[in-house]
């Protein structure tokens, strides 16, 4: 069954714990596509302690970069990429073209035959970042938001460890309301 569920988040807000209680209620092959790459000793503990929560029951590919190819991999089953946040982190660290990147996992999504579960961080909750860099990560992150949102069945926003439902159903885009113009009123 071909669906889509996209979860987003603050950090430590549960989101990656929420993916896990939906895979739990597939009784197929399950996977999970890891982006994260133990480059220090935090990012090391981080992803043990992700491993150990689903440990015997899964089958781990490792996605840094390539996330559509992995996806093709999986193809079938259930399906919970964690995460987008880390892995547009890594493709900006390689020089890679963010937005072609997530139009094409947009499009290898709407192909693929499995369940899927996304997760990401919104990061565009706080104060705007003091330096182009990290402006320019909040700002294509909000960008792959948006799109995978947007092509998604399900939107489940998580804050505290508790979901909260944005979308469900439709992965056709709400029409535009439109805006009556301000011209020509009288003050």
């Amino acid at each position: 069954m071909n669906r889509v569920t996209f979860i987003l988040g603050g950090a430590r807000s549960g989101k990656s714990r929420y993916a896990e209680t939906l895979a739990q209620k597939h009784r197929g092959a399950k996977t999970y596509i890891a982006t994260a790459e133990a480059i220090d000793d935090e990012m090391h503990e981080r992803i043990a302690m992700h491993r150990s929560r689903r440990e015997g029951q899964w089958t781990t590919r490792e996605a840094p970069l390539d996330l559509v190819a992995a996806l093709a991999e999986a193809n079938t089953g259930f399906i919970l990429i964690d995460c987008i946040t880390v892995w547009i982190g890594n493709l900006m660290h390689h020089g890679r073209d963010v937005r072609a990147e997530v139009a094409a996992l947009c499009e290898a999504l709407k192909k693929t035959k499995a369940q899927v579960v996304i997760v990401s961080n919104e990061v565009g909750l706080s104060i705007v970042p003091e330096n182009a860099l990290a402006r320019a990560f909040r700002d294509e992150q909000g960008l792959a938001n948006q799109r995978l949102a947007e092509i998604a069945d399900e939107v489940v926003f998580i804050a505290a460890g508790l979901p909260v439902i944005l979308k469900r159903g439709s992965r056709r885009r709400a029409p535009a309301r439109k805006v009556k113009s301000s011209r020509g009123r009288k003050a």
